[in-house]
């Protein structure tokens, strides 16, 4: 038997090499096509432009191209598709104009007339870098704010998230939900490199949507039912926590002077390198509860954590709260208990951006 262990070491090799290169050429093919449908793209926009109106150029030419493309090379070229990377040129050609000029007006808006050519200066138009699919594509040119649609194809491409993680962060209002906690040049960070997680408040939300536990809003539940389908969720809930988070333990025994309490969650931020304790509260938030979670964080930083690692950081996770008793509850130097609201279903979007259209952000 012995013998015949090389012989098996060589084929996983050999499996893992061939994966790995069917996975390289998966990729490499998607990468081609994208940039296909880009140029094609930006050929029907030139052609359009040196044309006579538009709505006869819509009629008639793109007809007659589909109609010839889809005779040479197959399925693929239908009228709407030729439409799709037409828009998909104008969306990624105007970018970094239109995201001046949301520096200069309301930022969250539907920009207008998106698709006209007019907006277009060809000549001008750098070479893009495309990492997604087009399927990612098709769902981020329709995202109108080019800050945020910029946003989450950086997340995409950092955090490998398929079309069905993009659609839900999206649906779930993550980028509204983060500008809502930065400044000015936060929300330019957000826009140009992502996410970046430095410190507590750079992962934390506030609301953090849970939708896919599937608790209806108004449903009577314990928290012992929401912390077990968080479990049962846990893959989704450490998508909703951000990046870094890897699950630690549930109700976590702390023990001291003959006194037991549990922690409902635990978690670690390797980006962070500290722990992160979850309180889950269905009812209103108390200051009782705030006072539970610093004797927790107390606890792991005193105890648990390496000295090489940061202080812990609780996040009471409520249904209910009153800012002014977290306030004053909490000291004014406070930079590791938070208490953040909890919803079940997918928040209004356009909520969010009123909100953020009121401010200055």
């Amino acid at each position: 038997m012995s013998e015949l262990t090389p012989d098996i070491n060589l084929y996983h090799k050999i499996v893992e090499l061939l994966s790995a290169a069917r996975q390289n050429v998966v990729r490499t093919v998607n990468q081609t096509m994208v940039y296909t449908y880009y140029e094609i793209g930006r050929m029907i926009v030139e052609d359009e432009q040196h044309g006579k109106e538009r709505a006869e150029y819509g009629k008639q030419v793109l007809e007659d191209l589909s109609l010839k493309l889809s005779q040479e090379f197959g399925k693929g070229f239908s009228i709407v598709n030729l439409r799709q990377m037409r828009s998909f040129f104008l969306a990624y050609s105007i970018q970094q104009k239109s995201s001046a000029e949301l520096e200069n007006g309301k930022k969250y808006e539907k920009l207008s007339n998106i698709s006209s050519v007019e907006k277009t200066d060809i000549s001008a138009t750098p070479l893009r870098k495309f990492t997604l699919s087009w399927s990612h594509y098709l769902k981020l040119m329709r995202i109108y704010n080019p800050n945020e649609r910029s946003f989450y194809e950086i997340e995409c491409a950092a955090n490998y998230w398929s079309l069905k993680e993009l659609e839900r962060q999206f649906n779930s209002a993550l980028y509204e939900r983060l500008v809502l906690s930065r400044d000015k040049d936060g929300v330019k960070q957000l826009s140009e490199i992502g996410q970046v997680i430095e410190k507590p408040l750079d992962f934390l939300k506030d609301p953090y949507v849970l939708e896919f536990l599937n608790l209806p809003e108004h449903h009577a539940y314990s928290e012992n039912d929401l912390e077990g389908e968080i479990i049962d969720k846990l893959e989704h809930f450490l998508l909703e926590l951000g990046k870094g988070f890897t699950f630690a333990g549930r109700q976590v025994r702390i023990t001291f002077d003959e006194s037991h309490f549990k922690a409902d969650l635990v978690f670690y931020n390797r980006l962070l390198k500290c722990f992160v304790i979850i309180d889950l509260k269905i009812g209103k938030l108390t200051h009782q509860d705030i006072g539970q979670m610093q004797m927790y964080v107390n606890y792991y930083d005193r105890t648990v954590k390496l000295p090489d690692e940061n202080k812990t950081i609780g996040i009471i996770l409520c249904k209910d709260k009153s800012e002014t008793l977290v306030e004053f509850t909490l000291p004014e130097d406070n930079d590791s208990i938070f208490a953040s609201k909890y919803q079940t279903i997918l928040p209004d979007k356009q909520d969010f951006i009123n909100l953020l259209n009121q401010g200055d952000v």
